[in-house]
């Protein structure tokens, strides 16, 4: 079965494109490496030992998208492709809505036309804001969005419940990630952040490996056990498998009009303190970090109830927090020795 993956070439994408062809599917990725690379490509192969099927352009082109449909018959669609930098939507908050937003009505609508009803959404667990309690369920309110780039991920998910409530033949999936962190085990691929690291793993790795001179952690005085912010940190792998178990799911349906929501975390919360030591103890690096101002947006503690995907998805996070950081650890160094194809 033809899987099409747009932002295939991003750091869950291409995870997602590995377990999908160890689990029997052709993936397709349609990615114009605006926020990207294509050496990605290179580290596939390595892995896989083939390069997939590649369409080095933008999923908000309908055109492009019904001659991908038509010409790679594709049965169901994985949808990341998205602007992702919370600061910058702040600041071009009309570019993430026209990319993010716009890029999904499209594809819905592209679907609808080809036939094509199977859809894994990228959502995320920002849509939950600072929750009243822990851990969080589906059923947990969803809050204000404190990001353009949060807001667009709600009304991804507000379009799609519309979409499939109005009885259109498609069944759809949203999961809600939490912090995915790590690397492909063999170090061929990972996340490559351009410019400054937005998420807090890269600037470790990049720390420890002496391309930063520090790193800083926002805030010490929340009401969490030792003052810092706490997360749940998945291994990207568990959250590309995650998509694998939700596409069977859609398959395996006899329904041809659904809707639902997962999250897709570990179950557990770690500080940002509790991160840093245990990357310290894994990969026997010492991190110079200081202790800075408390970040705008940032929430005290948010971690998921995964018992639902468990349940209907017969899907579970089963790799530590120490993996995670030391095939992080090993894809930096990677990249700084220049030994990965990527």
């Amino acid at each position: 079965m033809n899987v099409l993956v747009t932002g295939g070439a991003g750091f869950i994408g291409s995870h997602t494109v590995v377990s999908l062809v160890e689990a029997g599917f052709n993936p397709v990725i349609l990615d114009d490496f605006s926020n990207s690379e294509a050496g990605v490509l290179d580290g596939l192969e390595h892995i896989l030992g083939f390069k997939p099927k590649t369409y080095p352009e933008n999923c908000r082109n309908g055109d492009t998208l019904r001659r991908i449909f038509h010409e790679e018959k594709i049965e169901g669609v994985i949808h990341f492709a998205a602007f992702k930098a919370v600061g910058e939507s702040m600041q071009q908050p009309l570019k993430y809505y026209d990319n993010n937003v716009g890029s999904l009505i499209i594809l819905l609508q592209t679907m609808l036309e080809c036939g094509v009803s199977n859809l894994i959404f990228s959502s995320s667990c920002t849509v939950y804001g600072e929750p009243d309690t822990l851990p969080v369920t589906e059923e947990t309110p969803v809050k204000p969005a404190s990001s353009v780039y949060g807001n667009t991920k709600q009304i991804g998910e507000e379009i799609l419940y519309d979409s499939v409530a109005a009885g259109n033949a498609l069944k759809i999936i949203a999961l809600r990630y939490f912090n995915p962190i790590g690397a492909h085990p063999t170090a061929a691929i990972g996340e490559l952040p351009r410019g400054v690291p937005n998420n807090l793993v890269p600037f470790i790795t990049q720390t420890a490996a002496g391309l930063r001179e520090s790193l800083t952690v926002f805030g010490d005085d929340y009401p969490t056990p030792d003052g810092t912010c706490v997360r749940d940190y998945i291994h990207v792998l568990d959250l590309a498998e995650a998509h694998v178990s939700a596409l069977k799911f859609l398959l395996e349906m006899k329904a041809t009009n659904y809707y639902d929501i997962f999250n897709i975390g570990t179950g557990h919360g770690a500080s940002v303190m509790q991160l840093i030591q245990t990357f310290e103890r894994v990969t026997g690096q010492s991190l110079n970090y200081k202790i800075g101002p408390r970040r705008a947006g940032d929430v005290t503690a948010v971690y998921a109830d995964a018992y639902k995907s468990e349940q209907h998805l017969g899907w579970k996070a089963t790799r530590s927090m120490d993996l995670a950081l030391a095939d992080a650890w090993r894809w930096q160094q990677a990249i700084a020795t220049d030994k990965n194809p990527a």
